[in-house]
């Protein structure tokens, strides 16, 4: 074959392959940037009854074209090593990455020996996500704990009173400082910490830039959750959107656990492009309907958002 002819048929067949390419993604077609869908295993398991294995969620995970999965450390069976490698080995065999590891701490806490014991739990979390491979966690800042039942905090919207002699400022300074205490450990083990909007000094975008600017490292960035603002999300969301580095999608199929928001995806879509953002979204079905339902209903309705 002549150099000439091999050149044209390299470059025709380059075209095509860039055409199914496209076909396969608009974004490619409209030079987006492409934003990966990913589950998180919470869509299973709403912290009632028995835990639904997180084998089981991969396995959903491939079936669905995924790419990701999310996991809840609560769900996880155990933490010993023998566990977490089987979880890796399960992910990476059925083509699904382990995209973030969402667990539970609070900062805000005028006793120190709870603060370090929050601390203390958020490294070995962060070790744990090493283990399994897994480059991002969900860090909370934590709430007052004024209102003792979280059915009765949902009710009040997600607000309740400070701790008697106590201020918003003094919050603050515990989740900064003690955020900062897990920062060297976090750059260590390559374990990307993400702040969510998840009630207490996160409620709002201010707070959450607050510790992130204060706080000042670059292994700390945000969370998005998109169900977690509740009243004007969108302006919100587009405050914390250029520091995000992970989102959680809420959707309510069958109606909420504790609330449901009628949440414009085509809009929230939009916001993150605007940024730039290329990571991952990841389902986090909070409805009453079965799982296996709703999470399909999910990702149906975040394609057809990123399709456009």
């Amino acid at each position: 074959m002549q150099r000439r002819h091999f050149l044209k048929n390299v470059s025709l067949g380059t075209a095509a392959l860039s055409a199914t390419a496209a076909q396969a993604n608009p974004a490619i077609a409209n030079n987006q940037p492409k934003i990966k869908l990913s589950v998180s295993s919470y869509s299973y398991w709403h912290f009632k009854g028995d835990k639904f294995p997180i084998e089981k969620v991969i396995d959903d995970a491939a079936k669905l074209g995924l790419e990701g999965i999310d996991v809840l450390h609560r769900q996880m069976e155990g933490e010993d090593n023998a566990y977490l490698q089987k979880l890796k080995r399960h992910a990476f065999v059925n083509g699904i990455a382990m995209t973030c590891l969402s667990i539970h701490q609070g900062f805000v806490s005028p006793d120190k020996a709870e603060l370090k014991k929050h601390i203390d739990h958020t490294i070995h979390c962060m070790e744990l996500a090493a283990k399994m491979g897994i480059p991002c966690m969900r860090l909370n800042t934590g709430r007052w704990g004024t209102i003792k039942s979280f059915d009765e905090f949902m009710k009040n919207r997600g607000q309740e009173p400070a701790i008697a002699g106590y201020t918003e400022d003094d919050a603050f300074k515990w989740c900064i400082d003690s955020i900062g205490q897990c920062m060297k450990r976090a750059e260590e083990l390559g374990v990307l910490l993400a702040l969510e909007n998840h009630w207490g000094l996160g409620s709002t975008p201010e707070g959450m830039l607050r510790i992130y600017k204060e706080v000042n490292s670059p292994w700390l960035q945000l969370l998005m959750d998109t169900g977690n603002f509740l009243e004007n999300p969108y302006d919100k969301l587009e405050k914390i959107a250029p520091h995000t580095c992970f989102v959680q999608a809420k959707t309510y199929y069958g109606g909420g656990e504790w609330y449901s928001l009628d949440l414009d995806y085509d809009r929230i879509v939009q916001i993150l492009r605007k940024v730039n953002y290329q990571g991952y979204i990841s389902i986090e079905f909070e409805g009453k309907e079965a799982a296996e339902s709703g999470v399909r209903k999910s990702v149906e309705l975040l394609r057809s958002a990123l399709s456009k």
